[in-house]
């Protein structure tokens, strides 16, 4: 934005050197033809004779042009201004003009160098301040750029080693759960073998008491069948029975033991 604004301030005087230009020009130009006048004379003198139509025509067209020219140096020698400096100096016309010439590109020239000492070095400190200032933020993308792609490799040396470590953490996590199933899948299998012992052992408890009771009733019933008690048989036993606790003193067998 800066060089911007220092190029649009420095249009005038870009313009005012051009201007400056164009009137040193102008004042070469008769000059330069008043030179070239007296050649095309002599040119035209030494070839008379080979000359077309063609060129007669172009011959006559530059000395239409070279009069014409001629007489514009002729108003400039004549004007006020020379003929003042003829007066003032004593000089003829023609040294007159050329002084003025002379004094013209004198003239211009200082301005020329005037203007090149006073704003050229305005325009080239402009110009050179926004230089050094694009320079230095290049200077800074470009140390923030190499200060971003050291964080990014650092980063990435980090990224390696955590990887790393997490390859290893998953590892012992994958051991550690392995050894975890392994003692689970052994401690159910204890408790699946101290079940079933235990259910075992109920069954075989439960067997057991069924045999008994089985036994027992087995054998009631073999005594039942071997003991046959008929209803004479039992009221001999009884009156016996009853004799035996009349006759004994501490009343019936048992309750001596009983007190």
């Amino acid at each position: 934005m800066n060089f911007f604004q220092s190029v649009f301030r420095g249009i005038p005087r870009v313009c005012g050197l051009a201007l400056l230009l164009v009137a040193l020009s102008g004042v070469f130009v008769p000059l330069r033809a008043q030179e070239q006048l007296p050649q095309q004379k002599k040119q035209v003198k030494s070839e008379p004779q080979r000359e077309g139509f063609g060129r007669q025509l172009a011959r006559e067209s530059r000395e239409a042009a070279g009069e014409e020219e001629k007489n514009e140096t002729a108003e400039f020698k004549q004007s006020a201004a020379v003929q003042w400096i003829a007066r003032k100096t004593g000089l003829s016309l023609q040294h007159a003009y050329r002084l003025c010439v002379l004094l013209n590109f004198a003239v211009m020239g200082g301005v020329l160098f005037w203007a090149s000492r006073k704003y050229l070095p305005g325009l080239f400190r402009e110009r050179t301040s926004a230089i050094q200032k694009a320079m230095q933020e290049a200077q800074k993308a470009s140390d923030e750029a190499r200060r971003r792609l050291a964080e990014i490799e650092f980063r990435l040396m980090r990224l390696d080693g955590e990887i790393g470590m997490m390859r290893n953490a998953a590892e012992r996590e994958a051991a550690n759960e392995e050894a975890r199933i392994h003692a689970a899948a052994e401690e159910d299998a204890r408790k699946i073998v101290e079940s079933a012992g235990q259910e075992i052992a109920a069954a075989a408890k439960a067997a057991r008491r069924q045999l008994t009771a089985y036994a027992a009733d087995l054998a009631v019933g073999l005594a039942q069948k071997q003991i046959r008690v008929d209803a004479a048989t039992d009221q001999a036993l009884v009156r016996e029975f009853a004799g035996q606790l009349a006759a004994s003193p501490d009343g019936p067998p048992g309750r001596k033991g009983r007190r």
